[in-house]
């Protein structure tokens, strides 16, 4: 079908897709074709995906996904263990996550870093709200996640500290921001781009996060080049795919040590002699991130689903 237009798609509503091409942004329906033989994945086009649109069709047709080079993907909910792809070909992802109000969450954060390992995506953690950090936290942060290592960034909308670097770290990208409702992200946004105008949710006293303000992942361009996917602040992530012999090769810092393991297929959960046991020990490796590694061990059970109630924060896209 040489008339096909090619596009790509910046936001998924429940029966259309908003389509960049060229100038300009059109809905597109996503004929029923690609519902077909989806084989446990749940949403068969995501922000970022090129594809192909038929221009005679009234309304206009999206008929093809064209092959990605990368995609970022969780578990869809606690009742549905279908792959949810979140954002496709990116160039990098930003975790997101305030050192306090909310506070951080050191299981969320390795999920997502754990996740960008497995899909070959590049990921720098964020550590936002630095003005109010009482404790030296961020320092605390900074030594565990360097010594992985991720790359460290530290911002603060209300002073502006950190915000050229991350400005410089978004240009002429494709970047997913990741994290919890109220971490700052529509806040920074808008500091670093201002008139964007992007909704700020408040603080909940009582649970202590965020209120959710994005409801749809959207590809957003940046006057200074480049695009964000800003994505809503889910609370629960869960790789999808991963099997329990995995999940260690994807937190780099056992990876380095789980060579001299005396069993060559050790979980590093009970084994004797076992290098990443006595890194831990030792200090090599930070609790918090060998803890976030056994419950996601668990978690990878073959026959597993039986995961807390937590719903999707994000609306159900083409169902």
């Amino acid at each position: 079908m040489s008339d096909l237009v090619e596009g790509r798609v910046v936001r998924v509503d429940a029966k259309v897709c908003h389509v960049e091409l060229g100038d300009e942004v059109l809905l597109a329906a996503p004929r029923g074709a690609l519902f077909e033989g989806l084989a446990g994945v749940k949403n068969p086009i995501a922000v970022g995906d090129q594809v192909r649109l038929d221009p005679r069709s009234d309304p206009l047709a999206l008929v093809e996904v064209l092959p990605r080079r990368n995609w970022l993907s969780r578990v869809a909910s606690s009742h549905d263990p279908r792959e949810q792809v979140l954002a496709a070909n990116v160039d990098q992802l930003l975790v997101f996550a305030s050192v306090a109000h909310p506070k951080f969450s050191s299981n969320r954060t390795d999920r997502i870093l754990a996740a960008c390992q497995w899909h070959g995506i590049p990921a720098v953690l964020v550590l936002n709200k630095i003005d109010l950090d009482k404790k030296g936290l961020t320092a605390e942060l900074r030594a565990t996640y360097e010594s992985v290592p991720v790359p460290i960034l530290e911002t603060c909308a209300v002073d502006g500290r950190g915000l050229d670097e991350l400005k410089e770290l978004l240009r002429d990208k494709v970047t997913v921001l990741y994290g919890p409702s109220g971490a700052g992200k529509s806040t920074t946004l808008n500091a670093i781009q201002p008139g964007l105008g992007l909704k700020v949710g408040k603080i909940s006293r009582h649970w202590e996060q965020g209120r959710h303000t994005t409801t749809h992942s959207r590809l957003i361009p940046l006057e200074q080049g480049g695009w964000v996917i800003d994505t809503p602040g889910i609370r629960v992530f869960r790789l999808h795919g991963v099997k329990k012999d995995q999940i260690r090769d994807l937190f780099p810092e056992f990876v380095r040590v789980q060579g001299r393991c005396k069993y060559p297929n050790c979980t590093h959960d009970h084994e004797p002699e076992c290098a990443v046991l006595d890194a831990l020990e030792e200090g090599a490796i930070a609790n918090t991130r060998y803890m976030s590694y056994l419950e996601m061990l668990v978690e990878a059970a073959p026959d597993d689903f039986a995961y807390d109630d937590e719903e999707d924060e994000e609306d159900d896209a083409l169902e």
